[in-house]
Order: structure tokens, then C-alpha cells, then sequence
């Protein structure tokens, strides 16, 4: 008599009976339960958030309506129409996306020229920059923010003193308070920027810097070259965090600047909403403008992960 013996997982494909589909779905949901106490958690921090901003951006929310002496009135999308028809917003916008990107450009070229030199420098001095830079990165942007003001000053600042400008007000004039806090943002920013691409630099194989040096390669070119193509995927977490950051800077700009400049020169869209929401108490006005800060961060993040997506990178 012959014992029937059981199919392999070949004949059981073709016999359309195996049981490996089955086990595949039941473990297609293990990860979700992993990932359910950070979605949790995530969803009550960030999703119930912003979809409170979007409904209030629908209404006229004023004081009265808070206070609760009035009740809130449906204006639909009235009040981005009160948003695009002020030419004040549109110069803001403006202002804060030439103010971001130089704060990006130079934060980026801050950062990753120092990450180069941690990687050039002996182990003493480069304890000491690195420790100088978290120091800086530690720092609260308030308490950043009245260090550079007290440097800067025209009356007690030893800037002034060692270039000679006597009583120059460094926040008087549109360009040079934007320049001003420009130099806070990239003092307080580019650590992160230094620590991450340094890392990513130690990981890259000390053979293949070593053949494009025993092959003449300078030093910008092997940067160009050999470290920025390896480095991409860290270039691109640093650059979507800095363009993040430097989009939504409020702290430098209020504090140096003294709530926006003279006559709102020194506007950016956070100091904006804050004008509008709490000085005008305009609060379906102020959610609006975040509304639209949130949708351009959006697309301009999805906007870079397309470019690098159709070179090539895996992301």
C-alpha cells in the first residue's frame, strides 16, 4: 500500500490549496499593532490639531466669540478671500520665502562646510567645535535672540565698536534686520545640520576618499562628487527640516525685530497669523493664514521628493 505523502509548496500552489496567503495576511497586520500606540499618540498631537485650525479658518471667530457673547458665524471661505484680496499678505508671503530659503542655502553651506573640517581637525578641536555648536543649538531662541540683540546694539554692542559703525541700527533698516536675524537663525540651526552630515560623512568608506585624493581631486571636488552623491538621502532629511523651520520662524523675527519691525518691514507669515489672530483678535483670519503655510510646506516638501524620486533616489 502507498502512503500518500503531503504536497510541497509547489503542488500546493498548483493545486490552488496553499495556505501561505492565509499566513501572510494574518501578519500583514502585526506592524499596524506596533505602530498603533504612535499613531495614537501622533493623531491627538497633530491630526485633531490641524483639523481644529481648518474648521475655526471656516468661521468668523473673534473675541465675542470666545468669551462666548456671541455665537460663531459659518463664512465659509471667507475668510481666505479676506487673506488673498490684502496686499500685505502677498509682500509677507514674499518676504518669507526669499527670508527662508537664504536662511536654508546658508544654513546648509554653514553646516556641512564645518561637518567637512570636524572630519579634517584632531580630536581636541574638534570636542571643542562640536560642544560650541550643541552649546548653541541648546540654547533657547529667546535667550538666542537678546544675546545677538545685546551684540548688535548700537549704543552698548561690541559689534559696532570693532567695525566702527558708532550708533548703526542694525533693526532700523528692512535689509539689515532681516540680515540680523538671518545670522541668529543660522547660529541656532546649523548644529543639526553639522552633527547629521557629519555622521553620514563617517560612514562613507575611508578607501573611496582615499582614491579621489590619490587621483587629484581637490577638496571641492571630491565634496561634489563623492561625498554629496552618497550623502543625498541625509541632504535631503537635513534640507525638508531647515526648509520646515526657517518657513515658520516667529521667536527671531518678534524678538529682534520687535514684533514685525518698523511698520511691519520685517513681516513674515507666523508674525502675521500672530497679528492677526491675537493683536487684531481675528482668530478665523490668523487659522487661515496657517491653513495656507501648512498647504505651501506640503507641496513644496511633495514637490522636492517628486525631483528626487524621478533622478533615481530611493527616499
Amino acid at each position: 500500500m502507498t502512503v500518500p505523502r503531503p504536497p510541497n509548496e509547489a503542488e500546493g500552489a498548483r493545486g490552488g490549496r496553499s495556505t501561505r496567503p492565509a499566513a501572510r495576511g494574518r501578519g500583514g497586520w502585526t506592524p499596524w499593532l506596533y505602530l498603533a500606540p504612535a499613531l495614537l499618540v501622533l493623531g491627538g498631537l497633530l491630526v485633531y490639531p490641524i483639523y481644529q485650525l481648518g474648521l475655526i479658518s471656516f468661521f468668523a471667530y473673534t473675541q465675542a466669540q470666545v468669551s462666548g457673547g456671541e455665537p460663531a458665524t459659518f463664512e465659509g471661505f471667507g475668510n481666505y478671500g479676506v487673506l488673498f484680496g490684502d496686499p500685505q499678505f502677498w509682500q509677507v508671503l514674499l518676504a518669507t520665502v526669499l527670508f527662508a530659503a537664504a536662511c536654508v542655502v546658508s544654513t546648509l553651506a554653514v553646516g556641512c562646510a564645518l561637518a567637512v573640517l570636524l572630519t579634517r581637525v584632531r580630536a581636541v578641536p574638534r570636542l571643542a567645535l562640536m560642544l560650541a555648536a550643541l552649546g548653541a543649538w541648546a540654547t533657547p531662541a529667546v535667550t538666542g535672540s537678546t544675546v545677538w540683540l545685546f551684540l548688535f546694539d548700537p549704543d552698548f554692542g561690541p559689534v559696532n565698536r570693532m567695525l566702527g559703525l558708532g550708533d548703526h541700527s542694525w533693526t532700523y533698516g528692512r535689509f539689515s534686520a532681516f540680515l540680523l536675524v538671518l545670522l541668529e537663525v543660522v547660529w541656532c540651526s546649523f548644529p543639526f545640520v553639522m552633527v547629521t552630515v557629519y555622521a553620514g560623512i563617517r560612514a562613507v568608506p575611508g578607501e573611496v576618499l582615499e582614491a579621489a585624493a590619490l587621483d587629484g581631486a581637490s577638496q571641492w571636488r571630491i565634496w561634489r562628487s563623492v561625498l554629496a552623491p552618497m550623502l543625498r538621502p541625509i541632504l535631503v532629511v537635513v534640507t525638508i527640516q531647515s526648509v520646515i523651520w526657517d518657513f515658520k520662524v516667529f521667536t527671531q523675527i518678534y524678538v529682534m525685530t520687535n514684533g514685525g519691525g518698523i511698520a511691519g518691514q520685517n513681516l513674515v507669515l507666523n508674525v502675521y497669523a500672530y497679528q492677526q489672530a491675537f493683536a487684531s483678535s481675528q482668530y478665523g483670519l490668523g487659522s487661515a493664514v496657517g491653513i495656507v503655510m501648512l498647504l505651501i510646506l506640503l507641496a513644496v516638501t511633495l514637490v522636492y521628493l517628486r525631483l528626487l524620486r524621478r533622478q533615481g533616489e530611493e527616499l
